[in-house]
C-alpha cells in the first residue's frame, strides 16, 4: 500500500438492515478493515425486503434449509472472528420499526445516514442479548437511549413514524436500487459496489490499491454474455 492510496480520503457508503446477521458482522468488522486508510463511512438503512421484491428474490430466510445454513454460518463466523453474537428469540422479524428509529436520529445535512452509534445500537439490539427485537418494550427503551443520546447532542429528535421518517427509508431504499444495491451489506466506493461480509478483504484490497482493480476484470463481469434464463 503506497503512502498516497492511505492518505486519499475515500467516501464509502454502507448499506444495511440490521434485521441482516451478516450486515452486522460487516458493521463489526468494517474498522478492522478500513485499518490505516483516510475514509469517511455513511451509514445508511434500507429495507431488506424491499431489496429482495424488488428482484424478485426470496430472503435466505424464507428458504428452509438456506434459513438453517444462514443461522449456523453466522454464528460460526462470529465465533471465528472474535464477535460477540447471540441469535435473537425469532428470526426475521419486521424490521420497520428499528430501521424508523434509525432515521429519527439523523441530522438535516445527512438526512438519510445514521451515525456509527446509532446504527451499533440497532445492530446490538437485535445481535446481542438472545431477546426479542420486536418486542414493544424492548422498542421502547432503545427508543428512550437513542432519543437522550440526540439530547445530550443537541441535535433534533423526529417522530419515528413521521412520514418524514418514513419517505427517508423511502428514499435510501430507492436509491440503493439505482445504484445496483441488491442486498445487504452492500458498500459503494469509487463506483464498485461490494457485497457481504465476505467482501471486506476485496473491498481492503481495493483500498490497498491492488493491481486487480486496475485491470480489465471488474468489467468483465458485468460483460459477460448470458446464456439461458429460467422462467419465473
Amino acid at each position: 500500500m503506497s503512502e498516497n492510496t492511505a492518505a486519499r480520503l475515500h467516501d464509502i457508503r454502507f448499506f444495511y438492515d440490521p434485521i441482516s446477521p451478516y450486515a452486522y458482522l460487516a458493521f463489526e468488522r468494517l474498522p478492522e478493515a478500513l485499518m490505516g486508510h483516510s475514509v469517511r463511512v455513511r451509514y445508511q438503512p434500507v429495507l431488506f425486503a424491499a431489496l429482495l421484491q424488488a428482484h424478485g428474490q426470496l430472503g435466505p430466510a424464507e428458504i428452509a434449509g438456506k434459513r438453517d445454513w444462514t443461522y449456523r454460518q453466522a454464528s460460526w463466523l462470529a465465533h471465528h472472528h472474535g464477535v460477540p453474537l447471540e441469535l435473537p428469540a425469532s428470526h426475521p422479524f419486521n424490521p420497520l420499526p428499528l430501521l424508523r428509529l434509525g432515521l429519527a436520529c439523523t441530522v438535516p445535512e445527512a438526512p438519510g445516514e445514521t451515525s456509527r452509534y446509532v446504527a451499533e445500537q440497532l445492530f446490538h439490539h437485535v445481535w446481542r442479548g438472545g431477546q426479542d427485537a420486536a418486542e414493544p418494550a424492548r422498542l421502547d427503551g432503545l427508543k428512550t437511549r437513542l432519543m437522550e443520546h440526540m439530547t445530550l447532542r443537541g441535535r433534533e429528535w423526529l417522530a419515528p413514524d413521521s412520514e418524514e421518517v418514513k419517505q427517508r427509508l423511502r428514499s435510501n431504499t430507492e436509491t440503493a436500487l439505482e445504484l445496483g444495491v441488491f442486498g445487504v451489506p452492500a458498500l459503494l466506493v469509487d463506483g464498485r459496489l461490494f457485497w457481504g461480509h465476505d467482501a471486506l478483504p476485496m473491498l481492503r484490497a481495493c483500498l490497498d490499491g491492488d493491481r486487480w482493480f486496475q485491470s480489465d476484470e471488474w468489467a468483465a463481469a458485468a460483460a459477460l454474455p448470458k446464456g439461458i434464463s429460467r422462467k419465473r
